[in-house]
């Protein structure tokens, strides 16, 4: 982490979201450590009240507030019904989370979010917290598991969740598939070409049994199509660093229309 931080800009938060398994905070951690390499500030911020492990050592952790296994003793609660509340107990203390981040005085904060999707992308005190941080200031790093987009129905799920968790936040956002390395050469250039040409995809969900399974994913694709949320899938893995300086590009192009901050 860099000694000393110098502020250029009002601080951008980046959230990684994405389902549980799909590398969310081996990302925050590759990512921090790219950008840093890069001479950027920034900070890393663990949002899940469940995590019992993390890669990296967040600068700002939520488990500093709220854990899940206390919620669980205090209100007798199974891991499901205290991760809930523990979600809406985050809204409770984001005011505070916002003063303790706003005290490092840095350029980006890396936001890992909840393990289960569910609890960040689906409730209302996620829209609490990310009101408090700074909305306009805020983008989304979406994360596509290999383990369900390889296959077609498992690709149109996954831009179905993604463009689900556009429409919660309506904030700026880029789609990426994580854990590329741990794809073949050939299935990660077929998903690539799914991403770049929806008639690929089209052909794909035909080529072979015609059912009802694959007619209902043609149809969410099309109307995925008409609503402008087919959106291009970035290849990353924070194993190997691929697609890193990607996702900073993306950042840029949306939040400063593509000044880079990067010291010279």
């Amino acid at each position: 982490m860099m000694q000393s931080r110098k502020v250029r800009c009002m601080a951008k938060n980046i959230y990684f979201v994405g389902t549980a398994g799909s590398g969310k905070s081996s990302l925050v951690w590759a990512f921090q450590e790219w950008m840093t390499l890069q001479g950027l500030d920034t900070i890393s911020v663990n949002l899940d009240p469940g995590a019992e492990y993390i890669p990296y050592e967040p600068d700002v952790d939520i488990r500093d507030w709220v854990k899940v296994e206390e919620v669980m003793k205090e209100y007798s609660l199974g891991p499901n019904g205290a991760q809930v509340v523990c979600a809406d107990m985050m809204a409770l203390n984001a005011k505070e989370l916002a003063e303790v981040i706003e005290g490092f005085r840095t350029n980006y904060v890396l936001i890992d979010t909840p393990g289960q999707m569910e609890l960040f992308a689906f409730r209302q005190s996620s829209q609490v917290v990310m009101d408090i941080l700074g909305r306009e200031e805020s983008y989304l790093v979406f994360l596509s598991d290999p383990a369900l987009a390889k296959t077609p129905n498992g690709f149109v799920s996954t831009l179905m969740l993604c463009a689900l968790t556009h429409f919660r936040f309506s904030v700026p956002f880029l789609n990426v598939l994580s854990k590329a390395d741990t794809l073949e050469e050939g299935k990660l250039e077929e998903l690539k070409t799914w991403a770049e040409d929806p008639y690929a995809l089209y052909n794909a969900l035909t080529d072979g049994e015609f059912n009802a399974r694959n007619i209902q994913s043609i149809e969410f694709l099309k109307a995925m199509e008409s609503a402008g949320m087919y959106r291009e899938l970035i290849p990353v893995s924070a194993e190997v660093q691929l697609g890193l300086e990607d996702i900073y590009n993306h950042i840029q192009l949306s939040l400063e229309g593509g000044e880079d901050l990067r010291n010279d």
